[in-house]
């Protein structure tokens, strides 16, 4: 009996002591630190891993060293501006150093969104709603400075702060709007004033360089019309002169039944026309009386003399000199070609040398040569 009562005991008392190390184990995790208390001392830190303590009479609390993102409420702010507007934040720390953390402050994730708050405030209210709106970065930077220096002594660094929204009143909202709208309105009327203005230079800058070579052309066609009819009356007067040299050399040779002949000629050519009426220059009855004699042969027949002969040989001998200068089929067609050339170099020509005028001034030439 007594064998067994001492084996309780043992067994008993090998539970208790496995009891009581079991409670004195202490897990530190990677991202957690360790504030050892021991009769309420101080003992110091303990970093990640496994530690035994001893229980009933030692308290370890966790502090965790990730950063953590502290939700700020929303709060009414009325800025520099009189303009009432929510804003809201979001600011992210880390502990940096535990033991303040743990015992300068009782709580610091509640300390720091009560700093955040007031400080949130007192930088909103010194500024109008503009510089809200539009100098967000400046903002946080200068939150995270305050914020910062004043947790400085609580062992926590403020890594930044960002203000998630700021929301003025309804009635500032329509305002705003009202004006966003109206600058739009007004930067669409320069805009479209603008453009009008431009469009108006375009088309008037378009039309005058339209004009100019409209006018341009006109002076190129009036100039090329001119020098087509210069070449043509310039032909026909030398195909005029020479039919006059050629009648004036063949006259010399023509006695009274010749002339009568010519005339008679001329009457029937002019009876062939449709006209009622003819003015002739000489006695009609004396042409008729003297062809009646030469064809009757009782008029007298004239001969040509020697001298007329001998001047109609020289005439033939100089024809050249009885014509004059006739100018060349290739000289010709270098005028023409010299025009053609003018006419493409002038930029927008309506009316250049055609091919049909071309054609008219080589009839024309064509023309004087037989004549002559």
């Amino acid at each position: 009996m007594v064998a067994a009562g001492t084996v309780a005991a043992s067994f008993l008392l090998g539970v208790v002591i496995a009891l009581i190390m079991a409670l004195g184990v202490r897990v530190i995790r990677p991202w957690e630190v360790g504030i050892y208390i021991r009769l309420g001392r101080f003992i110091g830190i303990l970093s990640p891993g496994l530690h035994w303590v001893p229980p009933l009479i030692s308290n370890v609390y966790r502090i965790d060293l990730r950063t953590q993102v502290i939700d700020v409420p929303r709060q009414e702010v009325i800025t520099r501006d009189n303009s009432p507007t929510t804003v809201d934040a979001v600011v992210y720390i880390r502990v940096v150093d535990p033991k303040k953390a743990f015992f300068e402050v009782a709580n610091y994730k509640l300390a720091v969104i009560a700093l955040a708050q007031t400080t949130l405030r007192s930088v909103i209210g010194d500024m109008e709603l503009d510089e809200i709106l539009y100098n967000r970065a400046a903002i946080n930077n200068k939150l995270r400075r305050i914020l910062d220096e004043a947790t400085d002594k609580w062992g926590v660094r403020v890594e930044s702060v960002e203000i998630r929204e700021v929301d003025p009143s309804p009635r500032v909202k329509k305002a705003m709007e009202e004006q966003t709208a109206a600058e739009r309105e007004r930067r669409a009327a320069i805009l479209k004033a603008d453009g009008d203005k431009r469009a108006a230079i375009l088309r008037a800058e378009g039309e005058k360089q339209a004009m100019i070579r409209r006018a341009e052309g006109e002076r190129a066609s009036k100039v090329l019309t001119a020098e087509g009819e210069r070449m043509a009356l310039i032909l026909r007067a030398i195909g005029e002169a020479q039919r006059l040299r050629i009648l004036a050399t063949g006259a010399a040779a023509l006695h009274g039944p010749a002339l009568s002949f010519l005339s008679l000629e001329t009457l029937q050519r002019m009876s062939e026309g449709q006209a009622t009426k003819f003015i002739i220059p000489f006695e009609i009855s004396k042409l008729l009386e003297t062809a009646a004699q030469h064809i009757a042969g009782a008029a007298e027949k004239p001969q040509p003399s020697e001298a007329d002969l001998k001047r109609l040989e020289e005439a033939a001998k100089r024809l050249e000199e009885l014509l004059g200068k006739l100018p060349s089929y290739e000289e010709l067609m270098e005028e023409v070609t010299r025009l053609q050339e003018e006419a493409r170099r002038t930029e927008s020509v309506k009316q250049a040398l055609s091919e049909a005028e071309i054609k008219e001034i080589l009839e024309e030439v064509e023309e004087a040569k037989k004549q002559s």
